[in-house]
């Protein structure tokens, strides 16, 4: 991570910050930027040669770089990546850096929400080559597509496939709450022939990982088993913060298997790597994280993994009500270039990551699926057959959490989950609690 002197201070405030999930501190928020800018007033981007670009996944920070320096022997051009994730809020050091005149010429962000913190500062790339190639961009309101996809990736309830195996669980078996509940048992009768901590690895931490239950994980009851457009609850939420219980109901009683047949020592005070190190060196024959630990199985936590067996990986879906089938797909963020920034130069080495060279980067060693039409790079990640044969199938949702207040999970409901969690209330007490304190934040 690079230390820019105009930013000491938020530097020092991030420097310990670590990956989408590695144990951190929060970064404190600043003074929001401008929602409308024209060139005259914005911050300009950072001075010196080359491009820089603020990228919000820590899991593909070396991959990232060696693409960087394959485009810079290519053309000469430099392209300067910094890294951040986890639970820093990559916006509010946006809004630093802006505050600053230290804009990146490429930066990341999630969603409307995000996006509406750079209204009028962002380019449109819709005459861009690499647009042609792909139907994952972001296109705003007023139908310009402005944010570039790096990648696709799934949420679904992840799998050890040797160790079901060994326990005699059929992962197909599990289409409702009564078979994923007697998995979990199955599971848990064998625990210590099979080597294992706990049934399931799941961390409720609101400070390090409320962006795994309350975006990712609340995210299955706003899609899980539904049409790709179909956004019935996300509509519900938006609507003043209503919940439909005949659903969120088993939802909630799902997340109350997942307290009971959790790693204690994770299930609260845990942290993000603690729960991909301890999948990946087997500890827990299921995991509640996404697609995007699979190049930490084969890179971080490589030494681990490989004591483990490098086991197949697989997902269910998060089946609260009988008969869900479907995993949760999407591009997970995407990159903007900033338009008072060197954006010719920006643009070009979009065109190149999205072009053979930069995707066999992001799919072979960055473990990305690639969301470009043309790529013919084959990921070695282990989730990437898993996702496909989902794919293929049609059994996919989106991800319409994208959509919810910024601050939704950080400030409300991850702390909803992480008093269920410690038992500080029962599952109609997290019901209550979610349906009253929702509307504080949809409302305002």
């Amino acid at each position: 991570m690079k230390k820019y002197l105009a930013l000491l201070l938020a530097v020092v405030m991030v420097l310990a910050l670590g990956a989408c999930g590695v144990s951190t501190e929060q970064a404190a928020a600043p003074a929001a930027a401008p929602a409308e800018s024209s060139s005259d007033s914005a911050a300009p981007a950072a001075s010196g040669s080359g491009i820089r670009l603020f990228n919000g996944k820590i899991e593909i920070a070396t991959p990232l770089e060696e693409a960087a320096k394959a485009y810079e022997a290519a053309t000469g051009k430099k392209v300067e990546v910094e890294s951040l994730g986890g639970g820093v809020d990559l916006q509010a050091t946006l809004k630093q850096y802006y505050q600053a005149g230290n804009m990146p010429d490429i930066f990341v962000f999630e969603g409307k929400p995000d996006l509406a913190n750079w209204t009028g500062m962002v380019v449109d790339m819709s005459d861009q080559e690499w647009a042609k190639d792909t139907d994952a961009g972001f296109v705003d309101d007023t139908g310009a597509l402005v944010g570039f996809p790096y990648t696709t990736e799934a949420i679904g309830l992840a799998y050890n496939k040797a160790i079901l195996e060994k326990a005699g669980v059929d992962p197909k078996s599990i289409t409702g709450p009564e078979s994923m509940k007697a998995a979990f048992e199955a599971i848990d009768a064998k625990k210590d022939e099979l080597g294992l901590t706990a049934v399931i690895g799941y961390c409720a931490n609101a400070t390090e990982l409320y962006w795994s239950t309350g975006q990712h994980l609340f995210g299955q009851y706003l899609d899980a088993g539904l049409a790709r457009d179909d956004t019935t609850y996300f509509d519900m939420l938006m609507d003043g913060g209503k919940l439909d219980l005949d659903r969120f109901t088993p939802f909630a009683e799902m997340v109350g298997l997942f307290n009971q047949y959790s790693d204690p020592a994770l299930l609260v005070s845990g942290n993000y790597d603690m729960q991909v190190s301890g999948f990946a060196g087997g500890k827990y024959a299921f995991v509640t994280q996404g697609s995007w630990i699979g190049s930490s199985l084969t890179n971080d936590y490589k030494d681990l993994y490989a004591s483990a067996g490098n086991f197949e990986c697989g997902y269910v879906p998060y089946a609260f009500i009988e008969g869900i089938d479907t995993i949760l797909t999407n591009a997970p963020s995407h990159w903007a270039v900033y338009k008072d920034g060197n954006v010719a130069e920006a643009e070009e080495f979009l065109n190149w990551l999205a072009g053979p060279d930069g995707q066999k980067i992001m799919v072979e060693q960055a473990g990305c699926v690639s969301p470009f039409k043309s790529c013919t790079a084959v990921a070695t990640d282990p989730f990437a057959g898993p996702i496909s044969e989902f794919a293929s199938a049609g059994k996919t949702s989106a991800w319409h959490w994208m959509g919810q207040p910024s601050n939704l999970a950080q400030d409300f409901t991850g702390a909803i989950f992480q008093d269920y969690a410690k038992g500080d209330i029962d599952t109609q007490g997290f019901i209550d609690d979610m349906v009253s304190t929702i509307p504080q934040c949809i409302n305002g």
